[in-house]
């Protein structure tokens, strides 16, 4: 079933490296091509020479391999992998990739790597229930790695609980999964739209709001992974890319974000329309920095900008998918059902101001979805990579329908 799959395995130090023997034994029986990055530590649990019979191929661990001379490159692996799995994964080597520390091979690889991540756990009790290990295992998750959540029994220490590596044979499994049963967005085009919009006051000053763009990059990321084709149309954001699947268009301006969705709507099977979309921009945009004058204020007149939605809603195929968000602060549910109606759309992902710790700037949302047929779905807080695949997951059942 993985036949062809190039896979990077990680092994780092843990007393479960044991189990990265029969995995890979499991994946090559498949037909995937397997390479072993493991830390130096690693190699005190598990011999190289075993692995290395397995997967038919040398195993790597330092970045020069003075028995041939030759460099690994992080960078040429990354390119190479279909997907990198780490089992087992140390409480260590999580911290350290969920932030940003690469002083092995094993770490610079996963930053390298431009293919789907799979973690899968493996440390005593204390260790796995920890703060600091949960909060950097929901950081892996906001980034988009998958984690296999290690299982509960007797542990290397004597305990009892959860922390063990999750078995070859379900680690197998889940992979399976993941690379052959095709979402039903693969090879779709989506558009999406992410982060706000700045109205230029004067070559200074700009009409804009808080939006971070978060809630649109993580759809963005959940798309590509699972096959889509993504133009993600952004404003001004601190946020980026990595994606081969994802085209990136930056814009500033209402205007120019109306052109950009525009241009490529027909094109699109889906779009998302994610952004927080400045509703009034200047009359006028002086071209000199405005200068405050004694005892008098300034007045800016304003005017309405293009509602992409709207202008999206009325070009809509019957075969397109269209999407929209509303963020109220009050009436919630009628003014997003109105915007709904009135714009087209196949539902409505409506957030909430009232809501903590949901919507601008926040990792995390709250949603609900509404349906054309006035059908609701509310979902709790959530990280909001989990929230997009909760928006992805509604729109693979439209499909299909």
């Amino acid at each position: 079933m993985l036949q062809g799959k190039k896979f990077i395995l990680g092994i780092t130090g843990s007393i479960a490296a044991y189990k990265s023997a029969s995995l890979i034994r499991l994946l090559v029986k498949q037909g995937a091509e397997v390479k072993v990055v493991m830390t130096p530590l690693a190699k005190e649990f598990i011999s190289p020479l075993t692995l290395a019979t397995l997967a038919k191929n040398p195993i790597l661990v330092d970045f020069f391999d003075p028995t041939n001379g030759n460099w690994n490159s992080h960078v040429s692996l990354g390119l190479w992998a279909d997907g990198y799995i780490i089992a087992p994964a140390t409480a260590n080597t999580i911290g350290k990739m969920a932030n940003g520390i690469a002083d092995n091979l094993l770490l610079t690889t996963y930053f390298s790597a431009k293919c789907p991540v799979i973690v899968a756990p493996a440390m005593d009790l204390d260790m796995y229930a920890h703060p600091a290990t949960q909060k950097n295992l929901g950081t892996l998750k906001s980034y988009g790695n998958y984690i296999i959540e290690p299982t509960a029994g007797e542990l290397a220490s004597g305990l009892d609980g959860k922390g063990r590596m999750e078995e070859p044979e379900n680690i197998l499994q889940f992979i399976e999964n993941l690379y052959t049963n095709p979402s039903a967005i693969s090879g779709k085009k989506v558009l999406i739209t992410a982060g706000p919009t700045y109205e230029k006051i004067d070559p200074v000053r700009f009409i804009g709001n808080y939006s971070s763009g978060k809630m649109g990059f993580a759809l963005a990321q959940t798309c590509a992974e699972k096959g889509a084709n993504v133009i993600l149309v952004a404003g001004p954001v601190q946020l980026t890319t990595n994606h081969p699947n994802i085209t990136r268009i930056d814009v500033e301006s209402a205007e120019e974000m109306y052109q950009q969705a525009h241009e490529s709507f027909s094109n699109a099977d889906i779009t998302i329309l994610c952004a927080a979309v400045a509703d009034f921009t200047p009359k006028e945009t002086a071209e000199n920095k405005l200068k405050k004058k004694k005892d008098s204020d300034l007045t800016l007149e304003l005017k309405q900008t293009k509602d992409i939605a709207a202008a999206l809603g009325k070009e809509k195929k019957s075969n397109q998918i269209l999407i929209g968000f509303a963020l109220e602060t009050e009436n919630e549910e009628l003014n997003a059902q109105e915007k709904l109606t009135k714009k087209n759309l196949d539902f409505i992902v409506l957030n909430s101001l009232q809501d903590k710790n949901a919507g601008f700037k926040y990792d995390t949302n709250k949603i609900t979805i509404i349906s054309r047929n006035g059908q609701k779905q509310s979902y709790d807080l959530k990280d909001k990579t989990l929230v997009a695949k909760d928006i992805i997951d509604t729109i693979e059942l439209l499909i299909k329908k």
